[in-house]
């Protein structure tokens, strides 16, 4: 092939989540304030700014009100306050309110789509000059001589199954950066890469993770409450299991409903996207949905492991902020804010480093100005709640209540986390789960889920889900586990074949994909790699 296009810029940011969008913005700011040029660009696979974006969200403003303290003026979409606050635990039948931990507290938050809030940051990165590429995928790393990070190249488009280039062929085009800060969301692909290229997370915590699955519903007036912020725990999960619900209603009648489950779980039966189905099917839940509609679907994992899983954070030539680095406070339920933050204090770190004589050198002072700032004492005063969780929900609960109550997150002891992917039981040793059908008025299936996430994948092209064996799919998942990839993708993915006179077979529908990340942190092997499809593909959240 002919060699690739490049363009230079002084930073490159790899995601335009909060963190990316954040540290572009405060790079211009502290930049003009110096009086100097800086060429900033932003690389975003999805299809559009938010496009890929799924949280709640509940957001709180900390971060922003010092980024951009005239948000309100300049139209940020946050309009629908928090008025009241529920935490509840679920039994099969009944709901009972627990009081509410400090941390959840949301007075002076905000209910808002995150894949709103990003739009308006990126036009606010754009008004300070930056360059946002959206549809446009970083799918390779690019290292120096010296093996410092040099930039990203996005990836080709137009090659077929085969890896051979069709009639639509466009080669990526490189970004050759002196600094490139990746801020991919959780387990971004090419973050994985850094991990294991420069042992970032070698003295770490391993990080934990949850899946979050979110449905958006337009209900009947007469169950809407507006700035209404609903949390859950206990059924329809066992007691051994991590996860919860939240319920947040916006306005116009909508309501945002979702599920999380910690991917440390250990019955290969379990399905997270049946047990959030099944949620809304509770007495105290589905009124609220009883002659509703649902209008949006969408999925995606987030990283748990807070201040023990933070791995090295910078390296020479690059370094990393928001999800993909794990600044989630579990404790809040929140992390736009944390990742917002933590791009902020990046810029801070690298502005006077490209100014310095060694520009791509390793920008160590990131780490300790992250760690001293608000997102370092936020991120250590909760570091034993999810953890706590291990021993089960009512010891959870019960060293929650110690550690934020008694001890206000001053423990003299920090309990660790467990890799997720180690944590599956075999199938002989656990009871299967059965599922009720979906009934279609407030639980549905998985395809129709897909339908409404607007996902879209160009379908002739190499699969963006690779295995690193085969066999191993049949092998060890099927004989050992059950086949519990057909159960933890929210997005039927993976599915088993059988046909007469055959062994049975995995077939992977890639198009159906929603980016969630679940296969590449549970797959009990870790014979699934998650990597970028052609830029643009994927999910297209409505304001998710």
């Amino acid at each position: 092939m002919q060699q690739r296009e490049y363009m230079e810029y002084d930073v490159v940011i790899v995601g335009a989540g909060p963190s990316g969008l954040g540290c572009a913005i405060r790079l211009k700011q502290l930049a003009a304030a110096r009086g100097h040029e800086l060429s900033v660009c932003v690389l975003e696979k999805g299809s559009e700014v938010g496009a890929h974006i799924l949280s709640g969200a509940v957001m709180e403003t900390r971060a922003l009100d010092e980024l951009l303290p005239d948000w309100q003026k300049q139209g940020a979409p946050l309009h629908n306050a928090v008025k009241e606050d529920q935490f509840l635990f679920l039994t099969a039948s009944g709901a009972w309110r627990l009081p509410i931990p400090s941390a959840m507290r949301n007075d002076g938050n905000y209910i808002a789509s995150l894949g709103l809030y990003c739009k308006w940051l990126a036009a606010q990165a754009e008004g300070l000059g930056v360059d946002i590429f959206p549809g446009f995928a970083a799918a390779e790393i690019l290292y120096g001589e010296g093996g410092q990070v040099n930039g990203v190249a996005t990836g080709d488009r137009g090659l077929g199954k085969d890896g051979i280039p069709t009639s639509r062929f466009q080669q990526g085009v490189e970004i050759h950066a002196q600094q490139t800060v990746f801020a991919e969301g959780c387990r971004g692909s090419l973050t994985q890469l850094l991990m294991a290229r420069y042992g970032l997370n070698q003295d770490c915590s391993p990080q934990t993770y949850g899946l979050g699955i979110k449905e958006l519903w337009e209900i009947d007036p007469s169950q809407h409450a507006p700035g209404r912020v609903v949390h859950s725990v206990g059924w329809p999960l066992d007691g051994s299991t991590y996860g919860g619900s939240w319920l947040y209603h916006l306005d116009d009648n909508q309501v945002s409903v979702g599920f999380v489950v910690g991917l440390d779980y250990q019955n290969p039966y379990l399905s997270p996207f049946e047990e959030f189905q099944r949620f809304k099917t509770h007495p105290a839940i589905r009124p609220i949905f009883t002659g509703g509609r649902r209008i949006a679907y969408g999925a995606r994992a987030l990283s748990e492991g807070g201040w023990q899983s933070i791995p090295r954070l910078t390296f020479p030539g690059g370094l990393l902020v928001g999800d993909t680095a794990g600044f989630l406070n579990v404790a809040k339920i929140k992390g736009s804010h944390t990742a917002l933050k933590s791009g902020m204090v990046a810029a801070e770190a690298l502005i006077d480093h490209l100014a310095g004589p060694n520009p791509q050198a390793e920008a160590t002072a990131y780490t300790a100005l992250l760690k001293a700032s608000w997102v370092g004492e936020e991120l250590k005063a909760v570091r034993n709640i999810r953890p706590s969780f291990h021993w089960g929900l009512w010891a959870g609960l019960l060293l929650t209540a110690i550690d934020t109550w008694v001890l206000r997150g001053r423990a003299p002891w920090t309990f660790n986390h467990r890799n997720d992917h180690t944590q599956l039981k075999k199938a002989a040793d656990c009871v299967p789960i059965h599922y009720p059908k979906p009934d279609g008025l407030v639980s549905f299936d998985r395809l129709s889920s897909v339908f409404l996430s607007n996902t879209a994948h160009e379908e002739n092209q190499p699969s963006h889900l690779r295995l690193t064996d085969p066999s191993v799919a049949i092998k060890t998942n099927l004989r050992l586990y059950d086949f519990p990839e057909g159960r933890y993708c929210p997005a039927g993915v993976y599915e088993l074949i059988r046909q007469p006179n055959q062994g049975p077979q995995l077939q992977i529908n890639a198009q159906n994909c929603v980016h969630c990340k679940t296969c590449d942190i549970k797959d009990p092997t870790q014979n699934i790699r998650w990597t970028v499809p052609e830029g643009g593909d994927g999910p297209n959240y409505p304001n998710l």
